[in-house]
């Protein structure tokens, strides 16, 4: 009866186990978004080419983690937002790496405006948009 119990035990925190360290794999979307946002910052604020391709690196970083994330609401177009941020990141780092800032301060002035209408996406429901629905 005791092996049963101690085998039982044993099922039971393996699950427990499992559950903690896939809840671990998840990605914190909104830490990332913030640490996004100051990589942003940074890169837009940089006044060398260092400075901002460092700041790049970074966001490029998290800009990876994100794409890994589940989203729950429009997931594909979420994706696409992801994907046309990382090309105007690319054309950014392109673009510092010649040198060229101030276009490079141009392509991620496109970010900001991608990251505006990706981000209605998943504005919560209105008080009227509750009642009334869409």
């Amino acid at each position: 009866m005791r092996n049963v119990y101690a085998i039982l035990f044993g099922f039971i925190v393996s699950v427990v186990t499992m559950n903690s360290a896939m809840a671990q794999q998840d990605v914190d979307l909104e830490a990332v978004m913030k640490k996004m946002g100051h990589s942003y910052k940074l890169a837009v604020k940089a006044d060398s080419a260092e400075a901002m391709l460092s700041a790049l690196s970074q966001f490029e970083n998290y800009l990876s983690q994100a794409q890994q994330a589940k989203f729950k609401n429009e997931a594909q177009k979420s994706q696409k937002g992801l994907d046309e941020v990382f090309e105007q990141v690319e054309i950014a780092r392109s673009l510092a790496q010649n040198q060229q800032l101030d276009a490079a301060k141009e392509a991620l002035a496109k970010i900001d405006v991608l990251r505006k209408d990706y981000h209605k996406l998943h504005e919560p429901p209105g008080f009227w948009e509750l009642l009334f629905g869409k």
